[in-house]
C-alpha cells in the first residue's frame, strides 16, 4: 500500500471514530458493508464506502470499527489479497473459519453496547440475524439517519445521470407486459396485494431495461413496486429519455423520482399508494400482504411497513430470470461463439508476442526459454495484455463491455483468486510463470465469463499435476448426470473429488449463474459447498459456470471456467419419474495439452478433451483468421494417453 494513501485511511478512520463519539447515542461500533441500498454485489464508485475507509478492493467483505479495533471479515476467495491491502490498524477476520461478524460483536462488546448501521446498506435478513444475537446482551443495532463514513468521504465521486436503455424483446425474449402479468398471477396465489423490488437486476429483468449506473453490470439504479393493478419504477429523471418514458406509459409504468421509494412504501403500507395512470387505490382490505425478499430488501424500506403486513420469501422474479427463455438461450450461444473467438484471437497473439520478445518456447513446446529482448519498446503486462484481449472482444457484434475487471495474473498473483492488476503495480509478463486469465463480456444478447490456465515455458510436473487434476473436476461436472431436485451443493463434489485425492482443494464455489446481458454472477442457485447452495435445485434452462481452481499461495493459480446450460439429460431410464438433468458447454477456447499429464486421465475423458477441441475447432474456424485457425488447429490437435 502507498505511504500517503494508508496516511490518508489513517485519517478518516481517526476522522470516523470522532463522528461515532460525538453520535446521539454514542456508537460503540459501526458496520460498514460492501453493499449498496439494493444488495448488489457489484456496486458503484460512491458506493464503494467500505474500500475507502479499509483500502480492501474485493467485492465481498464487511469492515466493523470499534473506538479501539478495526477488522474486516471476507470469504476465501479474497483472504491472500486482503493481507496484502490491510494497513497494520486493520485485522483481516476469516468467513467460514472465524466467528462470523455478529457472534465477534456478541462476545466482545459490552452489554447494551449501540452499533451503528446505515439502514440502507443492510438487508432486512442481515439486520434481523445481527439483532438475534445482540439480544443476549442487550445490544442496539441502531439505524443512522446519514452515513457516517460519506462525511469523512470528502472527494466522494459524484453521480453520472447516464441514460436508461430500453432493451429490446428481440434479445430479451418476452416483454414487459408479460412479464408483469405473470408476477401479478404470483402475487394473487400468495395472497398478497403489492411486492417491493429492490435487486437492480430484478428491476431491469421486469421493465426490460438497462443502464450504465455500475462499472460491468448493465443495470440502472432503480427500484420497482408492482401491485394488482398499477407498476412504478423510482428512477433518477434525468435517466429518462422521451423514448423510455413513452415505453414505460405504453406498460402501465409510472415513473417516480428515486428517492420517492420510501415515502411510497409508507404510502403502500397504509392502503394510500396511487397511481397516476389508474388512479384507484391498490392495497384492499381482503389482501393486505407486501410481498419483499428479505435477502436483497434493504432495512430502510423494510422500517416504513408493519411487520404484520409483509409476506417474506425470496423475489418471484429470481427464478424467471434464471431459467432463460429460448431467446435468451440461443443468444448465449451466440455471444459465447463471439466471445470465445475472441480469447482465441488473444492467446495466438500473445503466443506470438511472448516467442519474439520473451525468448519462450511458447505455447506449443517445453523448450526451454531464451533470453528476452534487450530494450522492449513496450513491456508486456498484466494490464496491457488484458486491454489487448479486451479490444479484440470490441470488435465483435453487440459488444458492450467486460462483464467484470478481468483476472490477467502471472505467477503468485494467480494464486490470489480475484487479483485486479493495476497499471502502476502489476506484474510483467514471465515465459517461466503460469499465467491465469479469467475474463468476461456484456454482450446485447449474452453475458460471458471464461477462464483459460496457460504456460509459455516449461511447466513443472507438479504444476502439470495440478492442472490436470483441476481439468478432471471441470470435466466430471461438465459430464454429470443427476435427478431433478438435485442442488448445487450436492454437485459441488464433482469438481473436487479429483484434488481431494491428491490432498488439494480450493476456497471458492465451483459454479454461479450468469445473467442475459445482466449479472455476470446471477442467482439464485449456485454449485458450492455453501450452505445457501442447498436452498435452490437445478433447472432446465438455467446458466452456471463449471470453474474448479487450485491455488499455491506465493507461486501460482490454476482454473478453468466454462459456461453451462443446464439441459433435460437422454437418460436410459428414468427411475422414480423424476427425470434426469445434465449440462451443455456453450464457452469455446482450447485448454493447454502441454499442461495435461494425460497420464492421470482416463479413456473418457481423454475422449472429452478431443471431442471439445473438435468441436471448439469446427465452431470457431469461420470466425478466424487463416493464421488464427493454424493455431487454433495446432492448438486442438487430438491427445492420447502418454506411454
Amino acid at each position: 500500500m502507498a505511504a500517503p494513501a494508508a496516511a490518508a485511511r489513517d485519517e478518516h478512520l481517526d476522522a470516523l471514530r470522532a463522528l461515532m463519539a460525538a453520535h446521539s447515542p454514542p456508537l460503540h461500533a459501526l458496520l460498514v458493508p460492501s453493499e449498496d441500498a439494493h444488495q448488489s454485489e457489484y456496486v458503484s464508485e460512491q458506493d464503494k464506502r467500505r474500500e475507502f475507509i479499509s483500502g480492501f478492493t474485493g467485492s465481498a467483505g464487511l469492515a466493523l470499527i470499534t473506538m479501539k479495533e478495526a477488522l474486516l471479515w471476507t470469504d476465501g476467495r479474497y483472504f491472500l489479497q486482503a493481507t496484502q491491502q490491510l494497513s497494520n490498524r486493520w485485522k483481516l477476520v476469516r468467513m467460514g473459519e472465524d466467528p462470523p461478524v455478529e457472534t465477534w460483536i456478541a462476545d466482545n462488546l459490552p452489554n447494551e453496547a449501540v452499533v451503528g448501521i446505515d439502514p440502507w446498506c443492510i438487508s432486512v435478513d442481515s439486520a434481523q440475524r445481527y439483532e438475534q444475537a445482540f439480544s443476549k446482551n442487550h445490544q442496539i443495532l441502531f439505524q443512522l439517519s446519514s452515513d457516517l463514513v460519506d462525511e469523512v468521504w470528502k472527494d466522494r465521486p459524484l453521480v453520472k445521470p447516464l441514460p436508461v436503455i430500453v432493451h429490446p424483446v428481440e434479445f430479451a425474449g418476452r416483454s414487459v407486459s408479460e412479464k408483469i402479468k405473470e408476477l401479478r398471477e404470483k402475487l394473487v396465489h400468495e395472497k398478497a396485494s403489492a411486492i417491493i423490488i429492490t435487486a437492480l437486476d430484478e428491476v431491469a429483468w421486469l421493465y426490460n431495461v438497462r443502464g450504465g449506473d455500475v462499472d460491468y453490470s448493465p443495470v440502472v439504479h432503480s427500484y420497482a413496486i408492482v401491485t394488482l393493478h398499477s407498476a412504478f419504477f423510482y428512477v433518477d429523471k434525468r435517466k429518462v429519455t422521451v423514448e423510455v418514458q413513452k415505453y414505460m406509459t405504453e406498460n402501465g409504468i409510472d415513473i417516480r423520482e428515486y428517492d420517492t421509494v420510501q415515502s411510497d412504501a409508507s404510502l403502500l403500507a397504509s392502503g394510500k399508494l396511487k397511481g397516476s395512470l389508474h388512479g384507484e387505490k391498490d392495497v384492499n382490505e381482503e389482501s393486505p400482504k407486501i410481498w419483499i425478499d428479505s435477502s436483497s430488501c434493504c432495512l430502510a424500506l423494510y422500517s416504513q411497513l408493519s411487520s404484520s403486513q409483509v409476506l417474506m420469501l425470496q423475489s418471484p422474479i429470481a427464478l424467471p430470470k434464471a431459467v432463460k427463455n429460448p431467446v435468451e438461450l440461443d443468444g448465449l450461444r451466440k455471444a459465447h461463439i463471439r466471445d470465445g473467438a475472441a480469447v482465441v484471437q488473444y492467446l495466438a497473439w500473445l503466443d506470438n508476442q511472448m516467442q519474439e520478445n520473451y525468448g519462450a518456447s511458447g505455447y506449443f513446446s517445453e523448450a526451454k526459454a531464451s533470453h528476452k529482448k534487450e530494450n522492449m519498446e513496450t513491456k508486456l503486462t498484466e494490464v496491457s495484455v488484458s486491454d489487448k484481449l479486451e479490444g479484440f472482444r470490441a470488435t465483435k457484434e453487440h459488444f458492450r463491455g467486460l462483464s467484470f475487471p478481468t483476472i490477467s495474473s502471472v505467477g503468485p498473483n494467480a494464486a490470489i483468486i480475484h487479483y485486479k492488476p493495476e497499471a502502476s503495480t502489476c506484474s510483467e509478463l514471465d515465459a517461466d510463470k503460469i499465467y491465469l486469465c479469467d475474463s468476461g463480456a456484456q454482450y446485447l444478447d449474452g453475458t460471458t465469463d471464461i477462464t483459460r490456465t496457460v504456460h509459455f515455458g516449461k511447466p513443472s510436473e507438479h504444476e502439470k499435476s495440478c492442472y490436470t487434476a483441476v481439468l478432471k473436476g471441470h470435466i466430471a461436472l461438465d459430464i454429470a448426470v443427476f435427478p431433478n431436485g438435485t442442488t448445487g451443493h450436492a454437485l459441488d463434489i464433482l469438481s473436487r473429488a479429483p484434488l481431494w485425492k491428491e490432498g488439494l482443494d480450493y476456497r471458492h464455489g465451483t459454479g454461479h449463474g450468469i445473467g442475459s446481458y445482466l449479472n455476470v454472477h446471477e442467482g439464485p442457485h449456485l454449485i458450492s459447498f455453501r450452505p445457501s447452495a442447498r436452498n435452490v435445485p437445478l433447472q432446465a434452462s438455467m446458466t452456471v459456470t463449471d470453474e474448479p481452481g487450485y491455488y499455491e499461495d506465493g507461486s501460482f493459480g490454476i482454473r478453468l471456467e466454462n459456461v453451462l446450460i443446464c439441459k433435460e439429460a437422454n437418460s436410459k431410464f428414468n427411475f422414480g419419474e423424476k427425470g434426469y438433468l445434465a449440462f451443455e458447454h456453450i464457452t469455446w477456447a482450447p485448454y493447454q495439452t502441454k499442461l495435461i499429464d494425460t497420464k492421470l486421465l482416463t479413456p473418457v475423458e481423454i475422449e472429452w478433451v478431443n471431442t471439445y477441441h473438435s468441436d471448439c475447432r469446427r465452431i470457431l474456424e469461420p470466425h478466424l483468421n487463416e493464421q488464427e485457425r493454424e493455431w487454433l488447429k495446432k492448438a486442438t490437435e487430438p491427445i492420447a494417453v502418454s506411454s
